[in-house]
């Protein structure tokens, strides 16, 4: 398998019933590194399946859509809804995070690479598989450019981006920092532009060492150099974007750019649905409590788009 010179071998557990229609294994993939913990649900037919492979967004985001700062079982319930409606699905932990924490890189060391060969590995181990009829890619946040680049190389049936950007990092994080004071965006900037021309930065101002720490930057510069519109117009593959009205940190605009950029897109902008995919109003103060919400269920709408389409594929 093609995966930074990393060999992987699968072992699954033991199943537990989730209900009479659904049941759950874990199911691991161990590495040089170590063991990358995942969930893989199953729907309780007889007949081949379609499985989804659900890939985190950005930060300390297990196989759930959690963090150590905020539950709110986001990828978790569109797992278990998908599986009442016949779909399989694989969830897992990153690489350093949750169950997988062994197997996570040193900061220094970590690369965009990594996320993206990890869910190529997964592929591989499940195109295999004979319980499923075909394959496709879930990525949320930074999980859709991760999944998209994965998915022009591999074996995958179709691709769904859930509230992913349109555009490349560097110019997102350039637009969030003009929101700050012109003393912070005057340090920032030339940091920035760095970056995105490959060079590490010695000398990082104190009050930008948690964003630009000499530690992150390789990891920054591996990302930096993607742009969602580039790697989304090589799929040549049925696509979905989905993206809600009161996401607070990606925008329609992303969604746009991104369809517009494949003639294989099918794109749906879903109202009142939030960036953790729960129905959230606009207010920030109040969207941002959904975060931290594991009872308030994902959008009904979502579930219901992401079947239509998946149902679409096995016509």
């Amino acid at each position: 398998m093609k995966s930074l010179s990393i060999f992987y071998v699968a072992f699954l557990f033991i199943t537990i019933n989730v209900n009479a229609q659904i049941s759950e294994d874990s199911i691991s993939l161990e590495s040089s590194t170590g063991i990358i913990r995942g969930t893989l649900l199953l729907p309780e037919k007889s007949e081949k399946v379609p499985l989804v492979i659900m890939i985190a967004g950005s930060g300390p985001t297990d196989r759930d859509g959690n963090n150590p700062m905020m539950k709110n079982n986001s990828l978790k319930m569109l797992a278990h809804g998908l599986g009442e409606n016949g779909i399989a699905s694989l969830r897992y932990d990153k690489r350093g995070i949750g169950e997988s924490k062994n197997a996570g890189i040193t900061e220094k060391d970590l690369r965009f690479e990594h996320y993206v060969e990890d869910v190529k590995s997964w592929i591989e181990l499940l195109n295999v598989d004979k319980r499923f009829s075909k394959l496709i890619i879930i990525g949320h946040s930074e999980g859709s450019l991760i999944g998209m680049i994965a998915s022009n190389t591999q074996k995958v049936d179709a691709f769904i981006s859930l509230a992913g950007v349109g555009r490349p990092a560097a110019e997102i994080i350039k637009e969030q920092l003009k929101a700050q004071p012109q003393f912070v965006l005057d340090q920032a900037m030339p940091i920035l532009e760095q970056l995105e021309r490959g060079e590490k930065v010695e000398e990082v101002p104190p009050f930008l060492f948690t964003i630009f720490r000499p530690s992150v930057q390789p990891y920054i510069i591996s990302w930096f150099k993607y742009n969602p519109i580039v790697e989304i117009a090589k799929l040549e593959k049925p696509i979905m974007i989905i993206q809600g009205t009161t996401d607070i940190q990606v925008g329609t605009v992303d969604a746009v750019l991104l369809a517009a950029a494949n003639e294989r897109t099918k794109k749906e902008i879903i109202e009142g649905m939030n960036h953790v995919l729960k129905m959230a109003p606009a207010d920030r103060m109040k969207n941002m409590q959904t975060y931290s919400d594991p009872e308030l269920p994902v959008h009904d709408e979502l579930l219901e788009k992401i079947v239509a389409f998946i149902n679409e594929q096995l016509d």
